[in-house]
């Protein structure tokens, strides 16, 4: 079985989205076959690798409309990478799966028949801890969590450990937080300086060694519906995610 990696941080504009756009991107450059789970009812992730919110998506495999198999859409640019959209709808699926039995695996078993048959699935969360992360976190073997090298960059992550130790102990025994990522990170600002060091301090060994710097190209990229790698090759964060997504697959 493949590493299903959950990317979260109940925080908004931390670059969760980016990271899991140029990751998978980068994973499928290094030849590894990945797929791309689109778990926020907003849908950036999915527009922002250039697909749009059509049905059927993830929303459809959740409650069990549909088999997961007939939501995967294949990446025209990049040949190893795969896709599951998300859209508005997967908003009602917190509430219709709260009468549910096991309402915390309902991913999990929508995709237990795929997991063999990627060597990489990224599910990107929505900025909360509500029932659709609660789902992300049970459903996968890791976790990475996208820090901003900003003021309040801390901000949260107690509770976010919490969560992730209360799933550990009764939903997902096996979950295993992969690392940290510091994103945004601004080298002539003594903040993003302070806010690195401090980081590195909380989670010592767990802090991936690329940082991430805050660069205009990563920000411009998602609008164009491409991720870095095919918006400029060349930029900083091209660099920046092809170092990081060799620090994953070492891991």
């Amino acid at each position: 079985m493949g590493k299903i990696i959950t990317i979260v941080n109940q925080k908004g504009g931390v670059g969760k989205t980016t990271t899991a756009i140029n990751l998978a991107s980068a994973l499928a450059i290094y030849e590894k076959k990945t797929l791309l789970i689109d778990f926020d009812p907003q849908g950036n992730t999915s527009s922002g690798i250039g697909f749009d919110y059509k049905n059927p998506n993830i929303y459809e495999a959740l409650i069990g409309k549909i088999d997961i198999k007939k939501v995967i859409r294949h990446s025209k640019i990049l040949d190893k990478l795969f896709v599951i959209t998300s859209n508005t709808n997967l908003t009602g699926a917190e509430i219709e799966l709260v009468k549910e039995y096991s309402r915390e695996q309902k991913l999990k078993q929508a995709i237990e028949p795929i997991k063999d048959d990627y060597e990489y699935i990224l599910i990107d969360c929505p900025p909360s801890l509500g029932l659709l992360t609660v789902n992300a976190l049970t459903a996968c073997t890791d976790v990475i969590i996208p820090i901003q090298c900003e003021y309040y960059a801390l901000e949260g992550v107690s509770q976010l450990l919490t969560t992730l130790r209360l799933i550990k102990k009764s939903l997902n025994p096996n979950l295993n937080i992969q690392g940290v990522v510091l994103t945004m990170y601004d080298k002539r600002l003594n903040l993003a300086m302070q806010v690195a060091k401090e980081v590195r301090k909380y989670f010592q060994e767990k802090v991936f060694e690329t940082v991430i710097h805050r660069n205009i190209k990563v920000t411009e990229a998602p609008s164009f519906g491409k991720s870095i790698f095919h918006y400029d090759i060349k930029s900083v964060g091209s660099k920046n995610y092809l170092n990081f997504a060799k620090e994953v697959i070492l891991r």
